[in-house]
């Protein structure tokens, strides 16, 4: 049986729709859909998800798909790495991508991935600068040879790994589809841009949000602050069951909204918690749902 076939049964087994699924893994329906379809396969993070969601073995979710490790294993690929030995604020401007993901690391190093499956000329047509000035790092991401920002965001993957010890504050600009944070620890991480998809795992910040786009964000953990500004947006947050925090809401117009799978709920936000969630800008709704 092909991973589509087992996936579709193991979910209808568990009495599970396409959008709870999806909610669960913090990716968007459409997604399901296409693994659904073998129009498309998870990656091997959300592989592993799935294993654990419905009690299987990523062996016997894989069994029959002999290609599944070699699909999601990008044929391209470019590294550039660097050397920290004092704590510095990181500037990260890595233009349009399909997926960016930064994953603090306990090494000395800054490691820039670039991967693609399907753009042979990845070292020739992305440049990786990085300039060391005296209170921060400026890393840029360049586009050579005519390569396009769509072709970019279709088959550009970006993989950030920074130095914890020696990472005050990150700054982010980037056009993606999903963006991924692993196991950072700073005071601030800001990010500006466009991205519609977050997943949050393991930070320790205070993250701010700049983004205009209806976004689904998905925090498997956060200690410190998530602080969103948005216009005329409206967005989703995915928090597991024992996450407790308290809400603030500023700027004009801004609403928050509480639910449990699909259902809608009374607010379930603790005023006393220490982890904060905060909505500003103008004309925004975040909906923050539970489970």
């Amino acid at each position: 049986m092909k991973f589509a076939d087992k996936l579709r049964e193991i979910r209808k087994e568990a009495n599970m729709s396409q959008e709870a699924l999806a909610a669960k893994l913090g990716v968007s329906r459409q997604a399901v859909t296409k693994w659904e379809t073998e129009k498309g396969l998870p990656d091997i993070g959300n592989i592993m998800e799935l294993a654990a969601l419905f009690g299987v073995s990523v062996e016997d979710l894989l069994s029959g798909e002999e290609s599944v490790a070699a699909k999601q294993t990008p044929a391209f690929e470019s590294r550039t790495e660097y050397d920290m030995s004092a704590e510095k604020r990181i500037d990260l401007h890595l233009g349009g991508a399909n997926q960016v993901h930064l994953i603090g690391s306990d090494d000395e190093k800054i490691l820039v991935r670039l991967r693609s499956h399907s753009i042979e000329t990845i070292r020739q047509d992305f440049k990786v600068s990085i300039e060391d000035k005296k209170h921060w790092i400026d890393i840029t991401v360049n586009r050579l040879n005519q390569i396009t920002e769509a072709a970019a965001k279709e088959g550009l993957e970006i993989e950030v790994t920074l130095p914890n010890r020696y990472v005050n504050q990150v700054e982010l600009q980037t056009n993606c589809f999903d963006l991924r944070i692993t196991n950072i620890v700073c005071e601030d991480l800001e990010f500006g841009g466009r991205v519609e998809s977050i997943l949050i795992d393991q930070l320790d910040a205070v993250f701010e949000i700049n983004c205009n786009l209806d976004m689904e964000i998905r925090c498997c953990g956060l200690n410190g602050a998530l602080e969103l500004n948005q216009i005329s947006a409206t967005s989703v947050l995915h928090i597991p069951d024992d996450f407790a925090f308290r809400t603030v809401v500023k700027g004009f117009g801004n609403s928050i909204s509480y639910g449990t799978g699909n259902t809608e709920t009374e607010d379930f936000s603790d005023p006393d918690a220490e982890r904060c969630i905060e909505l500003n800008g103008m004309k925004s709704e975040l909906k923050i749902i539970r489970g």
